[in-house]
């Protein structure tokens, strides 16, 4: 947390625009890195970070998955969404992938506090983070999808 608190002038959503959830990668990873994670450097292959899901005939990974970040030791997915968390569910698509994910512990998830689009020519604000919660919220308080993890970390930029 300190680490997205120290970024906040660089990352807060509501007031710096055009921000993509590589951009706040980017500002993140310095602390990160030195926190022990390692972090997406780039789109290319071999800049990601690959958790494995499934293994096959001899014990060979079958399905693995990207993910924005990841620390070894402490079993912590990082996934940190932007525009597309908040109109596309990546939120949803993140539990449930992260929760495949082996010796994944914990959930750091990051959501935008206010996404703004344009829509017929309006602008529009999403509040991501809120829904992000809400979502977390309705998963924990009904119990009837049981997450795997010892704990999820919902943050807002």
């Amino acid at each position: 947390m300190e680490v997205v608190a120290s970024s906040r002038q660089l990352i807060e959503s509501a007031t710096v625009a055009s921000l993509t959830s590589d951009k706040v990668l980017s500002v993140l990873r310095p602390g990160l890195t030195g926190l022990g994670f390692s972090i997406e450097g780039s789109k290319k292959t071999a800049d990601k970070i690959r958790r494995p899901v499934l293994f096959g005939e001899s014990g060979r990974e079958r399905v693995a998955y990207e993910v924005d970040g990841y620390h070894d030791e402490l079993g912590i997915v990082l996934e940190v969404e932007a525009g597309r968390g908040a109109r596309g569910n990546a939120i949803y698509r993140d539990l449930i992938r992260s929760s495949l994910i082996v010796d994944a512990r914990f959930l750091a998830l990051g959501a935008m506090l206010s996404y703004r689009h344009l829509s017929g020519g309006k602008e529009m604000a999403v509040a991501s983070y809120a829904d992000a919660r809400n979502a977390l919220d309705a998963i924990y308080a009904s119990g009837r999808l049981v997450l795997p993890f010892e704990g999820v970390l919902l943050f807002g930029y």
